[in-house]
């Protein structure tokens, strides 16, 4: 048995899909996540949470693997995945587009209780295992907020985060 090649979509379809959808847009950027099944897991949460889609960099970063495929549960044959060159300059016409940016990281400015703009087209953008956002990635965010979690936590795993802001992102879209 022969499965061909994953078939990314462009960032720009994921925009498509909103428009077509009647929904405000909302994409979930993945910065740097090495582990197939973080972006099996992220796929399969987005899906849930009727994301448009889930965008990743097209290098340092993992791509649909057949272990991203399992652990989406077929969620991957259902929402987009697209590849972007260059993720800020992606984020940026995401931007361009009308989304706000909204980080996700343990240092964040705002709690996510307490961020407010979830009903409208937003990109989350979340970080990579133990690295988080990067420094451009970073900077291209309109807002970085983050989950108040026990402080004997150190941290939680990009799946689990993704999950929960997208459970927010949800519950303000009702």
């Amino acid at each position: 048995l022969q499965v061909p090649p994953y078939a990314y979509a462009h960032p720009d379809d994921l925009l498509d899909a909103a428009r077509d959808s009647g929904r405000p847009p909302l994409v979930v950027a993945m910065d740097g996540v090495t582990d197939p099944r973080n972006l099996g897991a992220v796929v399969r949460s987005a899906a849930a949470f009727d994301a448009h889609g889930v965008v990743v960099p097209q290098r340092r970063a993992v791509g649909m693997t057949a272990s991203a495929w399992r652990t989406s549960a077929g969620a991957a044959a259902r929402l987009p995945v697209a590849r972007a060159v260059n993720l800020a300059r992606a984020l940026a016409a995401y931007q361009d587009a009308g989304l706000q940016t909204v980080g996700l990281a343990g240092d964040g400015d705002v709690e996510l209780p307490d961020y407010d703009g979830f009903a409208d087209p937003v990109a989350l953008v979340v970080g990579a295992e133990g690295a988080g956002l990067s420094r451009l990635v970073r900077e291209r965010c309109d807002v970085v907020v983050r989950i108040p979690i026990s402080r004997g936590t150190e941290s939680l795993n990009v799946s689990v985060a993704a999950g929960i802001a997208l459970h927010a992102a949800a519950a303000a879209r009702r």
